[in-house]
């Protein structure tokens, strides 16, 4: 029998009615979080959403709404490393990775655990980490979506004003001289003042995301490492040069925000040639987060969402939030 978790509500993000969180293990027992969310009436299929770096399953509740109010089943979960999932360091605020693989068998587990509550046909939905790693289970093999959407995948990383080259050998290095563990500067992005964010133009929204980490600080992250540095150079090489990529069958569309000061759109734009059926839109004046990005933006996105969901076979019921 599963194990409940918590999830964390705040008067601006409370918990949607009827969500629920649990326990499920992943590599090398790691116990890691995930959450359901339900449709009112009988689902048309089921939505798998992978958050980016340092997002916890909270930062979607308004997602997961928009999804279930057009007639999906939701799942949503945290990466090892953070939201409330097992993470690697004594100093939780530090984001670690032991390279790509772990993440791979997370994910297996993830749909093993979930599998029989998740009516077919599945649409993967993955956010900058997360788009990167979806992307890479699917050319791993993973072959139970019949879809996936990536917004501002991280496809390659904005390192200036060091050459990413040079950034490259700097976080190997590093790795192979025992300071994996090591933070690295602090990433862009990470300012905490709205006027100087480049995450999203909306203030409202984002004063709604730094509320949830301070209701709960245990859903913090803040610096990555030398080791998590060097995981996202191994997955986006894997995904600009390896042999799965193009035996990707479904339909991916992918959304590259027009302001991104954070993944580099370039890279997006290599990645996204390889893939045989893929979609790949510029969102004009967004920045890094499309789906907390201002009201124009987000219908973008969902304008692309019920494109690829018809390409998956699924059509979609008008959108009515309780």
């Amino acid at each position: 029998m599963s194990e409940s978790a918590p999830l964390i509500g705040t008067e601006a993000a409370p918990v949607p009615p009827g969500a629920t969180a649990e326990w499920f293990s992943g590599a090398g027992g790691a116990r890691l979080r995930a959450a359901l969310f339900s449709p009112p009436a009988a689902p048309l299929g089921s939505v798998v959403i992978s958050p980016g770096r340092t997002e916890p399953i909270e930062k979607f509740f308004e997602t997961a709404l928009d999804l279930t109010s057009r007639g999906f089943a939701v799942l949503v979960h945290d990466w090892r490393g953070q939201g409330l999932s097992h993470r690697d360091l004594p100093d939780r605020l530090l984001g670690h990775a032991r390279g790509w693989r772990p993440y791979m068998v997370d994910f297996d587990a993830l749909l093993n655990a979930f599998a029989a509550r998740l009516p077919q046909p599945w649409i993967a939905l993955g956010h900058s980490m997360g788009g990167c790693l979806t992307l890479l289970a699917l050319a791993e093999g993973e072959r139970r979506f019949a879809g996936a959407i990536l917004s501002s995948p991280m496809l390659g990383l904005v390192t200036a004003p060091v050459p990413r080259p040079l950034t490259r050998v700097i976080a190997r290095a590093h790795c192979a001289l025992g300071q994996a563990a090591a933070p690295v500067w602090r990433p862009k992005g990470a300012e905490t003042a709205f006027a100087d964010n480049i995450l999203t133009h909306d203030a409202a929204r984002y004063a709604r995301n730094e509320g949830q980490v301070a209701a709960c600080p245990d859903l913090a992250v803040d610096r990555p490492t030398w080791g998590w540095l060097d995981f996202a150079f191994q997955a986006t090489d894997r995904l600009a040069t390896g042999p799965g990529v193009p035996g990707i069958a479904i339909p991916v569309s992918i959304l590259a925000a027009g302001e991104e000061k954070i993944v580099d759109n370039a890279a997006t734009r290599t990645t996204a040639a390889r893939i045989p059926n893929v979609t790949l839109q510029d969102v004009p004046g967004a920045y890094h987060e499309l789906l907390q990005e201002t009201d124009d933006i987000r219908a973008a996105f969902w304008s692309a969402f019920e494109d690829l969901a018809e390409k998956a076979g699924i059509v979609i019921r008008p959108a009515r939030r309780p």
